[in-house]
């Protein structure tokens, strides 16, 4: 067993934060008979690009169906019944290795107190209570819990993804420079299992929640808007995603697989697949019912292969927006840029340096969808 092979701390790490041992072994095991390769996380079957009809465009101001998307979004989250997860589980590596939700983003403001600050800025406006969660890692949930306290963000509610150890090639442990095990989080597939087992979702239905926002805690214009939710609610689907017209990203879309919509990441595709066929992009902002978060769903385990330093290294990991494969969803086509943007990930300084003037924008205009 590989808890066998760790050294102390990293297995007091990994038993605290949930570590499933047998089904790691049995994934390890299938690395180390060659049955489990990164060939293999290319989904099977037919794949083709979207049909302009899997595609919802948000409406803007003023055209049909704007009103009345923002009219029910409203009337959901006046009615408690809208919440807001934010996923905060990832290092700023590009930073210096700091955690990146309480890197400062704009104007003495971290990156969590803008997302949780735009939060509470709708909910005042609207005269509603929103609820809050995020989720933190092994390697961030000691410093966000002492950035929420020190800076006084409020009381969300905190839960922390599963860790797992880094693997070499061939499926033996790998150490770090200091000879212990390298533990990283297996992707925010775990948002799934771990908002579940760790009685955030029932905290969150028992609040009034009937659907959930999710979002990265470093794409701040994806916050709450009444408009979005609105959207999701009339459609009706158990799951919206929010898409962006496509620039030159590499990453997940959705594709149809059989004939069914639904969103592969970036590896899944086939690869003579052109993926530049397809004009949008994920953002990795969705819109989740409370009913879909309460049953448990399969997610493929993705054989991600990285390097640490110069070694290369093993991880398996799962993505949370592999719901698409077994929901019924919306695939909402939201502006990527301008007034209402919702697409403006920083990566690293110099993506912070030059979206800090938009940022400045997006917190001196109304609250989204009001």
């Amino acid at each position: 067993m590989i808890l066998d092979e760790v050294d102390p701390a990293s297995r007091e790490t990994l038993e605290r934060h949930g570590f499933e041992a047998e089904a790691f072994e049995r994934l390890r095991a299938s690395l180390v008979d060659g049955s489990l390769t990164a060939r293999g996380n290319v989904v099977r079957g037919l794949v083709e690009p979207p049909l302009p009809s899997d595609l919802t465009r948000l409406p803007a101001p003023g055209e049909p169906g704007y009103q009345e998307a923002v009219a029910t979004g409203a009337a959901a989250i006046r009615a408690g019944e809208v919440a807001m997860v934010v996923l905060a589980g990832g290092m700023a590596t590009r930073f210096g290795g700091r955690v990146k939700a309480v890197v400062e983003a704009v104007d003495g403001r971290s990156f969590l107190d803008v997302k949780l600050g735009e939060t509470r800025r709708l909910a005042d406006a609207l005269g509603a209570e929103i609820p809050v969660a995020v989720m933190t890692s092994f390697a961030t949930d000691e410093a966000v819990r002492a950035h929420v306290a020190e800076k006084r963000l409020g009381r969300p509610l905190l839960f922390r993804q599963t860790a797992a150890p880094r693997l070499s090639p061939g499926g033996g442990l790998y150490r770090g420079e200091d000879g212990n095990a390298s533990l990283y989080g297996p992707g925010h597939g775990d948002l799934l299992g771990c908002i579940r087992a760790s009685g955030t979702l029932d905290e969150l239905v028992r609040r009034g929640a009937r659907l959930v926002m999710v979002s990265n805690v470093d794409n701040l214009p994806a916050r709450l808007d009444a408009a979005v939710v609105g959207m999701h609610v009339l459609a009706g689907a158990p799951l919206t995603v929010e898409i962006v017209p496509k620039g030159s990203d590499t990453g997940g879309a959705p594709a149809r697989v059989d004939g069914r919509p639904q969103l592969l990441e970036a590896l899944r595709f086939p690869r003579a697949f052109d993926q530049s066929l397809i004009p949008v992009f994920n953002t990795n902002t969705a819109l989740i019912g409370v009913d879909a978060l309460r049953e448990p769903v399969e997610l493929t385990w993705l054989l991600v292969e990285k390097r640490v330093g110069d070694a290369p290294v093993v991880q398996f990991e799962r993505l949370y927006h592999e719901l698409s494969a077994h929901l019924e969803t919306t695939f909402l086509v939201v502006p990527r840029h301008g007034p209402r943007g919702r697409f403006l990930p920083v990566k690293e300084p110099a993506d912070l340096e030059q979206a800090r003037p938009l940022l400045r924008e997006l917190l001196a205009a109304p609250a989204a969808g009001t």
